[in-house]
């Protein structure tokens, strides 16, 4: 079959964000999608953004428009969330973002009732109905569709390096799981999730695609959920190995990582050098330890199987990419990386509120919240908790 990929600008951007719908009170997740989307109504139909449905409906997907810069995209994300809060606040609702909800229970939530999702829910079962997840999509634009697969392929050297950063759902249905990131090993459960296979080519991608339809795996191009994959209706390749960011800044910072890749993958294939691959083995590993340990992990950065600390091995990255992220007009979200790994990220930030209030889930619950509305606020919220005695932490 052949699949035509859409012209685009490139390193153009564009980003989605899920987003949880908690009750004021409890924290506990509401089915309330719907009765936000048909107040919201048609108001947003003049924007550059999108507010629309997820699986779930306790889930609210908001979505930029085409932006060249990261700061043109978070923009529209902003206006989003502002246009939500607009009906949410009044209704007693509060947002939150992360790659899991601390406590809620996959048997209370209810499925959107849309064909598609039905249809995933009947044949994935169990394991679809435990997609309690929540994430961030990325998508950049390729001028050139012979560079598309080089440059996944080169991407996916850099996956632990992104799950590390976004890792945000340490808990899971109430229990402390041990991993930084259990959403990207909860998601590639899925038939067609996980790990993007390594295709070298265009004609190889159409070949799979054939491969899927013909027995019915799926019925489309947009079926495809793989961690990178390439989005042929818009131009791009897409970034969906993250977890929710739990915080705009946060979400700001990994878009701009995603872009300066993407961009500088482009020049190296432009000036004729090949682009660093990882055997699949190492990718899988590298995967798994980064949703173990988050950053702390040592992951694999070459063929001859060298292992590097993620963080020392991401800040030499940034370093050497600077000049890029100067030249996207992304510099001031680029160095919000750095800030990530110096202060923890969202993974850290929850397990240190829930050993400050006694493992107590809901306030973990709490302490997304109020991130998602003001920005990092661990130092004031373990303040609070400790009554006021001093207790801090890196915010």
């Amino acid at each position: 079959m052949t699949v035509p990929f859409a012209t685009s600008a490139r390193s153009s951007m564009g980003v989605e964000w899920e987003i949880m719908l908690a009750d004021a009170d409890t924290g506990d997740l509401v089915p309330r999608a719907p009765e936000v989307l048909a107040a919201i109504g048609a108001g947003a139909d003049l924007e550059r953004h999108t507010i629309t449905e997820e699986l779930l409906t306790n889930t609210i997907e908001v979505t930029s428009g085409i932006g060249d810069t990261v700061a043109a995209v978070i923009d529209d994300i902003a206006d989003a969330i502002a246009q939500i809060r607009t009906v949410s606040d009044p209704l007693g609702i509060e947002l939150l973002s992360a790659g899991s909800h601390p406590f809620a229970q996959w048997y209370d939530q209810e499925v959107t009732d849309k064909t598609r999702y039905h249809k995933l829910i009947e044949r994935t079962q169990w394991w679809g109905r435990n997609m309690m997840i929540w994430g961030i999509h990325v998508h950049v634009g390729v001028e050139d569709v012979d560079k598309v697969f080089p440059i996944i392929g080169a991407l996916a050297t850099y996956l632990p390096h992104l799950q590390a950063l976004s890792a945000s759902s340490p808990f899971w249905a109430g229990e402390r799981t041990g991993y930084a990131s259990n959403r990207s090993l909860v998601f590639q459960q899925l038939p067609t999730a996980g790990l993007p296979w390594p295709l070298t080519d265009w004609a190889q991608y159409e070949s799979y695609l054939d491969d899927m339809i013909r027995t019915g795996v799926m019925d489309d191009a947009t079926e495809v959920r793989w961690d990178i994959r390439p989005a042929p209706r818009w131009g791009t390749i897409e970034v969906r190995a993250c977890d929710g960011m739990s915080t705009l800044p946060e979400l700001a910072a990994v878009a701009a990582l995603v872009q300066v890749l993407v961009e500088h993958f482009s020049r190296e294939l432009d000036a004729g050098r090949d682009l660093p691959a990882l055997q699949p083995w190492f990718v899988r590993e590298n995967k798994w330890r980064a949703a173990r340990y988050g950053a702390e992990a040592r992951v694999i950065v070459d063929r001859e199987g060298t292992q590097r600390h993620v963080s020392e091995h991401l800040r030499e990255t940034l370093s050497e990419l600077a000049p890029i992220a100067e030249e996207l007009h992304c510099a001031r979200e680029f160095a919000g990386v750095a800030r990530i790994l110096d202060e923890g990220g969202s993974s850290s930030r929850q397990l240190l509120v829930a050993d400050a209030a006694g493992g107590d889930l809901r306030q973990v619950v709490q302490h997304l919240i109020r991130e998602f509305r003001a920005g990092p606020t661990l130092r004031d919220h373990l303040r609070d908790l400790a009554g006021g005695d001093g207790l801090t932490a890196q915010s």
